[in-house]
């Protein structure tokens, strides 16, 4: 329904779109809009009704996996090479990110690699091996101060270039 109300459109119309009735997808339109997830941005006459006419009140959309549930089940969610963990770990760095007071030695860093199909699994080995000897040596200082940071790292596909097959 949110994809549909990307432009403002009415139940009915929303309704007819996705093959729904008309009552169903007015309930659930009021259950968006007191959410705030939609906007009520006209109304008009059709017949003896006012129709309203609704609109999505955001481009795109987070959603949370503790609102859908964890695809796949435990298991997957613990398995470092399965979508759904980074699915989650997306989500707690969201989550972190919207706590933060201030920003004191915080860093991004991004980065495209261009991985021969035959060195793939050799590249990753080594990623996560020197992201961890570097959490493991600074992780175990002792004495002085401490703060405690997180480090979140993910490695995917990037988008397929046209023309061009893994």
């Amino acid at each position: 329904m949110l994809r549909q109300l990307a432009e403002p459109r009415s139940c009915p119309q929303v309704a007819a779109a996705l093959g729904l009735t008309t009552s169903r997808v007015h309930y659930h339109v009021k259950v968006l809009e007191k959410a705030g997830l939609v906007e009520r941005v006209a109304e008009r006459r059709v017949r003896a009704v006012v129709e309203g006419v609704y609109q999505a009140a955001a481009r795109s959309y987070w959603l949370s996996a503790g609102l859908v549930g964890r695809l796949g089940g435990a298991r997957a969610s613990r398995e470092v090479a399965s979508h759904e963990y980074l699915f989650g770990l997306a989500e707690e760095l969201q989550a972190d990110l919207g706590s933060l007071a201030e920003a004191e030695a915080t860093f991004g860093i991004t980065a495209e690699v261009d991985l021969p199909t035959d060195r793939r699994a050799e590249f990753l080995a080594e990623a996560q091996a020197a992201l961890t000897a570097l959490a493991e040596r600074y992780g175990a200082a002792p004495g002085g101060a401490r703060a405690a940071y997180r480090l979140r790292a993910a490695c995917y596909p990037g988008p397929r270039p046209e023309g061009v097959t893994r």
